[in-house]
């Protein structure tokens, strides 16, 4: 496996020895050895998002994770230092063999593998928190957040955490504080009723809290942080919430060592100027961020890579030797166009894959078996359905308008809860979870149509994932006024003071995505499940029959027509 080796401050600090080598063979001070020296490695994952089996090319998986660590483990120790286990969050949401079965199956493939903490992710709160506390009872490792404070019974936000905000772990006679950070954009990333009962607060506030906290009740020699806020070159986190340069720029040089991170899901890959992200491949080398003294790290997504940082503490000072992120079983395209491994052959771990594999097995009782089939894409890709009216928006909106429980006269579905394309040919409960595996209620609304025009100059005009899909309704949307002006509602017209209808999933419904609360009926059935019904009852779908009509959802942008509010 390839490995950066000495570099950044790493590589002064050697050179510096080596000259001083050069003048003075008694200045040893900046080599590692027996007496000044401490070794220890830091490996790290995140945004396992339900992926703990392997795909179908093989890539990934916890089996092969689990070989890879052990194997890292034991030539750690065999070269005298010892290991340390983080992840960056969101175990949850994404793969329905395990959205299905509430990320039981990741739980216990962290624990096989012998994670030592995480961070809380956002996705952790997809679920009701009494599925979050049944997680954390399973984790034999702490789950951190220092920044998720609990609401009283009148909604005031209390002093007490719902979790841990750090541990101290004893890594190879150091004592390192590892601290947990979560997004703050989690009040509005998930379904807020999961959430009424707790409060996310500014990390970097709270990190000053904590390490006063640390200060005052802990002896400790480093301080590193495992968050799930993401990564931003230069810290330029655009409409996102500050993630991880951010904190590292908000406390004093020194005071933090290192950042383990999550959220953004991508390979923390820097050029040497520190501000922009290298052009990173599976199997290249990998330089950290460093902002503030403090190095930042983040392994992209789905366990694709085991982080590996290299550390020795050298006469009080921390020195990062060498770093890469480790391909698992990886496949990449040759000058050829064939698929080869990024890097070496990783073998499944067999008691992890012989513990795992019912879990795999029972979610493809129900995942396989055909529901309907469709003559032509559905589409969800995030790039399209996003900045734009699709047919897959569309079809949502007809499924859960037309449920006998809602039957209302249009729907609105926000675009970042479609989280997957349908391809043509048959379609499969799986295939329903993949695009809506969120767990969202469906609910109805009724308005006038007065309340409906200020609802929609709202929602209208929203952009990335709160961008509507708006199906069975024809209207303009004005992006510079926030205003729209309805000319038809389900064939019936449009008229100020007559009652309207709309399906809405609970989480837009509860001000997901900063949509406007609002009451709604409630049916307490799942998206996904609804899906299904409308699939089972439309075997054979015809994709034309939902491609959006041209002119029917318009938006303007000083008088121009554009696809979406976003557009400059």
């Amino acid at each position: 496996m390839s490995r950066i080796l000495v570099k950044g401050l790493v590589a002064a600090a050697v050179l510096s020895a080596l000259v001083g080598c050069n003048d003075n063979d008694d200045n040893n001070d900046n080599l590692c050895g027996a007496d000044n020296c401490t070794r220890f490695t830091v490996l790290h994952t995140n945004d396992n998002h339900g992926r703990f089996w392997q795909n179908n090319n093989g890539e990934y998986g916890m089996a092969a994770r689990k070989t890879l660590i052990d194997q890292i483990r034991a030539e750690v120790k065999s070269n005298g230092g010892e290991v340390l286990l983080l992840s960056g969050g969101d175990i949850n949401t994404g793969v329905p063999e395990s959205d299905m079965q509430d990320a039981v199956p990741d739980f216990i493939g962290m624990n096989l593998i012998g994670y030592d903490a995480m961070a809380i992710g956002n996705h952790e709160f997809d679920n009701t928190l009494d599925v979050l506390d049944m997680q954390a009872k399973l984790a034999n490792f702490p789950m951190l957040a220092a920044n998720i404070y609990l609401k009283d019974q009148d909604g005031k936000v209390t002093d007490e955490r719902l979790f841990d905000a750090y541990r101290i772990f004893d890594v190879n006679g150091l004592k390192i504080a590892v601290i947990g950070f979560t997004t703050k954009d989690t009040a509005h990333l998930v379904n807020p009723d999961n959430i009424g009962s707790i409060h996310f607060a500014d990390p970097q506030v709270e990190i000053s809290k904590t390490l006063q906290e640390i200060e005052a009740n802990e002896t400790v020699d480093l301080v590193f942080a495992t968050t799930h806020m993401g990564h931003y070159a230069d810290g330029n986190h655009g409409s996102e919430a500050p993630g991880d340069v951010l904190l590292a720029r908000s406390v004093a040089e020194g005071k933090l060592q290192a950042i383990i991170g999550g959220h953004s899901q991508n390979p923390v890959c820097m050029e040497p100027d520190g501000k922009n992200y290298a052009d990173f491949k599976p199997g290249d080398d990998c330089r950290p961020d460093q902002q503030n003294g403090t190095w930042i790290m983040q392994a992209h997504e789905w366990g694709k890579y085991v982080g590996r940082a290299d550390f020795e503490m050298i006469n009080g000072e921390l020195n990062l030797v060498s770093y890469d992120l480790i391909p698992v079983n990886l496949l990449v395209k040759d000058a050829d166009g064939n698929k080869v491994l990024a890097g070496e052959a990783i073998v499944e771990d067999a008691t992890v894959k012989s513990i795992l594999y019912p879990y795999q097995q029972k979610g493809q009782e129900l995942l396989d078996v055909k529901i309907s089939n469709t003559d032509g894409k559905l589409e969800g890709d995030r790039t399209v359905v996003r900045v734009k009216q699709t047919n897959l928006g569309w079809l949502l909106g007809e499924a859960y308008r037309t449920y006998p429980l809602v039957n209302a006269d249009f729907g609105v579905m926000n675009s970042g809860g479609v989280r997957a394309s349908i391809a043509a040919g048959d379609i499969a409960y799986r295939d329903v979870l993949t695009v809506q595996p969120f767990g969202n209620f469906v609910t109805k609304a009724t308005m006038t149509g007065a309340e409906v025009a200020e609802y929609l100059g709202v929602v209208g005009t929203k952009t990335g994932g709160g961008y509507a899909q708006l199906s069975n309704i024809s209207l303009a949307i004005d992006c510079d006024t926030a205003t729209v002006d309805i000319s038809d509602i389900n064939g019936k017209g449009f008229s100020p003071t007559a009652n309207y209808s709309f399906s809405v999933i609970s989480f837009s419904a509860a001000g997901g995505d900063d949509y406007p609360k609002i009451d709604v009926l409630d049916t307490q059935q799942t998206d996904a499940a609804v899906l299904r019904e409308f699939f089972e009852k439309n075997p054979n779908i015809k994709a034309a029959d939902f491609e959006p009509v041209q002119g029917q959802v318009t938006h303007l942008k000083n008088g121009v027509v554009v696809d979406n509010c976003a557009v400059q």
